[in-house]
């Protein structure tokens, strides 16, 4: 059982930069997939940002591609998103997520691990 934790959250400006991470207890998050997941209110949770952890590759969400960028840390516990040119419509519950394949997918429905979410709010 691994148990996921985001920080990182918080209000910022348009324009304005964030970064979220995701950490990992219990056990490492192995080499299966992780990702990044958004639900903001009134809405479905919608993809962000995957990354496979067995050959490096990402992928990102079209309206985050070329602004946000998903990373690992060195220790196979750690995950983060670094959030640049944030728009309000990025607003929303951030959640991390452990897949339960090893390539990373964008479907809610692959993810068998989640956090309990750290809010982001972009003010115009």
């Amino acid at each position: 059982q691994v148990q996921l934790v985001e920080s990182g959250g918080g209000l910022v400006q348009a324009g304005g930069s964030l970064r979220l991470s995701c950490a990992a207890s219990g056990r490492t998050f192995s080499s299966y997939a992780t990702g990044w997941f958004r639900q903001a209110p009134g809405k479905e949770r919608e993809f962000v940002a995957a990354v496979s952890w067995s050959d490096g590759n990402t992928y990102y969400a079209d309206s985050v591609k070329g602004r946000f960028t998903i990373s690992r840390g060195n220790a196979k516990n750690t995950m983060y998103l670094q959030m640049s040119s944030l728009k309000p419509e990025d607003t929303a519950v951030y959640y991390c997520g452990q897949s339960r394949y090893l390539y990373a997918t964008t479907r809610y429905h692959d993810y068998n691990y989640w956090g309990q979410g750290t809010q982001v709010t972009v003010s115009s």
